[in-house]
């Protein structure tokens, strides 16, 4: 009778661990929704931005937080640029 109870025990704990598993690697697929103002990448929050990218390769994105704007850019040679601004009201 001991060694039953026992088995019932261990077997129900590994299918409770199992399942949390299961739960937890389909959590990690799912993307952000589209409504958000920021994506989660590596588990931490990044700002979305207004991406425009071209034809050459090059892009510009404004991310606004707050009063402050941050414009990055990205010419097709490959120059990076970044400039804040922020504005008291």
């Amino acid at each position: 009778m001991r060694i039953s109870k026992r088995a019932l025990v261990l077997g129900g704990i590994a299918i409770i661990a199992a399942g949390g598993t299961a739960a937890t690697a389909s959590a990690q697929n799912q993307k952000t929704p589209s409504n958000w103002s920021y994506e989660i990448k590596d588990g931490k929050r990044v700002p979305k931005g207004n991406r425009v990218s071209k034809a050459d390769g090059s892009w510009r994105e404004e991310v606004r937080q707050g009063n402050c704007v941050t414009i990055k850019e990205k010419s097709a040679s490959g120059e990076y640029k970044e400039t804040r601004q922020c504005n008291p009201n």
